[in-house]
């Protein structure tokens, strides 16, 4: 029997509409979760009472036939840099320390409109940038979590929630979610509103999350997706049954990247993404290898100078003020945005426009496109929280992307492959992730946990 921990989004919600189980039952067994592994350090704000009395409150709903949603009485983590009104969004820093929103951002009022229980905030490194935080990797204390959304990522892997929300900017979901065995979903740049969420950068960030199984990012995506007019750059596309759309592929043609991932992968990972593409092609799927466009070779460090400047553009009148409340990542980084000059912001920007059509391109000629997750597992160093080299291509072109548990290296540690489709083509990304799912049957679950 499934204990209840283990249950996944879509399974929590079936069981609560059909009544054999409750929102305070699920509630109580992660508070227990999280209290049972508090050394993870996963969290920054929990409210036992308040969040019981939420279930409560769903329960009743509920028994009266009143049940609001998809998300119906199940909890949902956030990264503390979603507001909340009248609970802490501190963004892990002393400059928010005292910041108490007074609205949710618009993700958080669609999860509650969906039912959704708002379980807490978790840790993320600071404003969701470089700095470290202190959140234990699951897998082995002496590796990184990852970052920035590490809270999120060690959350969902280690049982305390079904999904938890992190953001991404470079690769600060695609990576921890690799890190730690679990899905991690990024829509494409201007599907999911941003609203309320507080920025890196305006251009590059975008809103994603972890879960255990592609159905379950589906569920969050559907309630999740749709215009916002509090975001200017959220899309108002009808949005596509993303649900329906899991069952209705068959074996895709794959576009494996090997040109600069493997290039920059270690020997384990690229024999890994090897092995797994020919489970996939043992399965049915056309595997293809393709090339990177020449625009790639600027992409990287075009990110990084859109970043900065976006970033000291937020942040300027505060670290005016408070430079040494800032941690020394974060602070280089700032003042390496406040030094750039606008040509070089002007055409970091242009090339990034011929990088993102000639992904684009590539993405199209194929069914999805296929990389490892991250060069290596996880890093045996506290001071980082790891490369983002592999996913910062895909959101400096805003193409939707996730990440798939695949297997463990000869570390213990989780490995990944890394799936990308065109723009707004959700549907077929979560199809054909969904399908490599199944074919590869790979559930992950950290030691001792």
């Amino acid at each position: 029997m499934t204990e209840i921990h283990e249950l996944g989004v879509a399974e929590s919600a079936k069981k609560i509409r059909e009544g054999s189980l409750s929102s305070v039952e699920l509630t109580e067994a992660l508070l227990t979760r999280i209290e049972a592994h508090s050394e993870l350090k996963a969290w920054v704000y929990l409210d036992r009472d308040t969040v019981l009395a939420a279930a409560e409150t769903c329960d009743a709903a509920q028994q009266k036939g009143e049940g609001k949603g998809a998300l119906h009485g199940v909890p949902v983590a956030l990264k503390d840099i979603y507001c909340t009104a009248g609970i802490p969004t501190t963004a892990c820093s002393k400059v928010y320390a005292n910041h108490v929103p007074n609205e949710d951002a618009t993700s958080v009022v669609r999860l509650k409109a969906a039912g959704a229980i708002i379980l807490g905030k978790t840790v993320t490194t600071e404003f969701a940038c470089g700095d470290p935080s202190p959140t234990i990797n699951p897998w082995n204390a002496a590796h990184t979590p990852g970052g920035s959304s590490s809270g999120s990522a060690v959350a969902v892997a280690a049982r305390h929630c079904a999904v938890a929300f992190g953001s991404q900017t470079r690769g600060s979901v695609l990576r921890p979610a690799a890190y730690n065995g679990v899905v991690g979903l990024k829509p494409t740049f201007g599907r999911v509103s941003r609203r309320g969420v507080i920025p890196v950068s305006w251009s590059l960030d975008h809103v994603g999350w972890m879960t255990r199984s592609v159905e379950d990012a589906a569920l969050v995506l559907q309630v999740m997706a749709g215009a916002d007019s509090g975001d200017p750059v959220c899309v108002t596309d009808v949005v596509p049954d993303y649900l329906t759309a899991l069952d209705q592929g068959s074996a895709p043609r794959i576009g494996l990247l090997k040109d600069f991932f493997f290039d920059n992968a270690d020997v384990e990972t690229r024999e890994h993404i090897d092995s797994v593409s020919a489970v996939l092609a043992g399965a049915g799927a056309e595997v293809v290898t393709l090339s990177l466009p020449g625009s790639f070779a600027e992409s990287m460090e075009d990110q990084v100078v859109i970043m900065a400047v976006e970033a000291a553009t937020f942040h300027e009148s505060m670290y005016r003020q408070r430079a040494n409340d800032y941690g020394p990542m974060l602070r280089d980084l700032i003042e390496r945005g406040l030094a750039t000059d606008g040509l070089t912001y002007s055409r970091a920007l242009e090339r990034r426009l011929a990088f993102t059509a000639d992904a684009r391109r590539l993405a199209q000629a194929v069914d999805v496109l296929m990389t490892p997750s991250t060069p290596t597992p996880a890093l045996a160093d506290l001071t980082n929280t790891g490369d983002t080299l592999f996913q910062g291509p895909w959101t400096a072109c805003g193409l939707p992307t996730i990440t798939l548990p695949t297997g463990l290296a000869a570390s213990g540690l989780p490995l990944g492959i890394q799936l990308a489709t065109d723009s707004f083509d959700e549907s077929g990304l979560l199809r054909h992730a969904h399908w490599c799912e199944r074919q590869l049957n790979t559930r992950l679950l950290p030691p001792g946990i």
